[in-house]
Formats: C-alpha cells, structure tokens, sequence
C-alpha cells in the first residue's frame, strides 16, 4: 500500500468510531461538559468557527457556551477513518443558528486513546 493509500479517508459505520469519539460526542450531545472533557488530552486544541481553543480550561469554556448558544438537533449521518489515529464524524444540524441547517465535519485526531485534536468545519 502506498502511503497515499494510507491516508484517504474510506467511509465506515458510524458504530465503528473509536470509543473515545463516541463517549464524546454522546457527552456533547448531552450537554455534558465534564464528561466530554474527559476524552480529551491535557494538550488538546479545538478549532470551531475558525477559533481555536487550546488545553481543557479554553475546551471547557467553548463546551458550556456552545452548548447554550443555540438549540439544535445533531444527527451522525456518515463517519471516515483516513488512518489509525484520524477520524471524521460528519452531523447534520437543524436549529435556530444562522441558516438553520448545517452539515458540520468533526474531525478527530488522536494520541494513546484520547482525543488531541478536533477541528469542527462545514
């Protein structure tokens, strides 16, 4: 396999993200905050809307105001590995935010079973 191979994204079943992925998005989903940080490491970033947030105390504050920004249902419509470490959980969301529905791409990096990296873009 080239290494080109290596790294195309190859879609899977949404079932088959990582558990850490999974915790996270449920805690998310929940509103959960304390138990969305927990999947992440010590050093994580968190780009969203072009803003990066660096390290759990900038997570932990862009989780509590996300979470009451707007009101939204999230679908997880489609999920891709590209390799053992990067992974992309596409949802679709419909709510009261500018447009009113949005497929957002999360794209997760990880390290030793924790997320280290999430970039959220359309």
């Amino acid at each position: 396999m080239t290494e080109h191979q290596a790294t195309q994204d190859r879609p899977i079943d949404p079932t088959a993200l990582p558990d850490v992925i999974t915790h996270y998005l449920n805690a998310h989903r929940a509103h959960d905050t304390a138990a969305a940080l927990t999947a992440f490491t010590s050093q994580a970033t968190v780009t969203d809307d072009g803003t990066t947030y660096n390290g759990p105390a900038a997570i932990k504050e862009w989780l509590t105001r996300s979470a009451g920004e707007y009101t939204y249902t999230i679908e997880l419509t489609r999920a891709q590995q590209t390799d053992a470490t990067r992974y992309t959980a596409v949802h679709h969301l419909e709510g009261n935010f500018p447009g009113g529905a949005v497929d957002l791409r999360y794209q997760f990096t990880l390290h030793e079973g924790s997320i280290e990296r999430l970039v959220i873009e359309p």
